[in-house]
């Protein structure tokens, strides 16, 4: 999944509330993600696995532009080894399986290849949300069939010991996105979890863009919007990132200027970056992938 605003924006819907899968997947986020692992307590979890899987079926071939992701339990877990293999008898799979508390490539793995076993296109992401989890980034990363990373602040804070803070999380986030971005894959920034706070939310989702995250989790539908504007550029950035592409041009490789700052290679393709972000989100689009027969 390349930069751009195909996967700015994420909401997440706990697996237990299915009044709301329908309200998620007409939000306008770019992924919706049903979760069925911290927010479905223990008693639930079998109603949520059915109630996910089945709406998830509801929804194969669809075309709206969203993908439909499923946060599986953790895979060293007994509920996790449910969620995979109830997953393996769907004829219709997600578009995306998120794995979450994953602290070795192991965990990644063993998900893809039950993908595979099943014939699906699904793609397959990790939720690094511990200290161990961001030591271990290096040999995630070199997981074959990892498509992405998320970063899950508040297990981590809860597992440093540290509060759940913008400062206490730059080194974590730091780790992450430089990680991602060796691999050559997509990093989601953590929800920020204080609706009644939409400055704070701005702020929060501007620091991920500082940061190279590609795009953040949503908590709450009304904060899909602000999450989008913080991700996308705004039109003085595009007219910067056109004109250093246009003086680029004109230079036909050479090193040149535009307005009064040099352009070399990095910030040619940095233009690059801005102007794909920029493209209209109309453009993703994705259904849930059918099982090969």
């Amino acid at each position: 999944m390349p930069v751009g605003p195909g996967n700015m924006t994420w909401l997440v819907t706990p697996g237990v509330a299915s009044a709301r899968f329908r309200t998620a997947f007409g939000s306008g986020a770019h992924v919706v993600l049903l979760d069925l692992e911290d927010s479905v307590p223990a008693e639930a979890k079998a109603d949520a696995r059915d109630a996910v899987l089945g709406f998830a079926g509801a929804h194969a071939g669809r075309a709206g532009g969203q993908l439909l992701g499923v946060r599986i339990n953790a895979v060293h877990s007994a509920e996790g080894l449910r969620d995979i293999v109830a997953m393996a008898d769907l004829s219709l799979w997600p578009d995306l399986v998120v794995v979450p508390k994953v602290e070795s490539g192991r965990d990644i793995a063993a998900v893809v290849r039950a993908v595979r076993r099943a014939g699906s296109a699904t793609k397959v992401w990790a939720l690094i949300e511990s200290p161990q989890g961001v030591l271990a980034l290096p040999g995630i990363m070199r997981t074959q069939g990892l498509a992405g990373v998320l970063f899950g602040a508040a297990d981590y804070a809860a597992a440093a010991g540290c509060r759940l803070t913008s400062r206490a999380m730059w080194y974590p986030r730091s780790q992450l996105v430089t990680a991602a971005a060796g691999a050559g894959l997509p990093a989601v920034d953590s929800p920020y979890f204080f609706l009644d706070d939409p400055d704070g939310l701005r702020r929060d989702a501007l620091e991920a863009v500082e940061l190279g995250f590609t795009g953040k989790v949503a908590v709450h539908p009304r904060q899909l919007n602000t999450i989008a504007q913080a991700f996308t550029p705004s039109p003085h950035e595009v007219a910067e990132a056109r004109a250093v592409l246009a003086a680029a041009e004109r230079a036909d490789g050479a090193i040149t200027t535009a307005g009064g700052a040099m352009v070399g290679p990095p910030l040619i393709e940095a233009a690059r970056t801005v102007t794909r972000r920029a493209r209209p989100s109309h453009n993703v689009t994705t259904s849930l992938t059918p099982k090969a027969s």
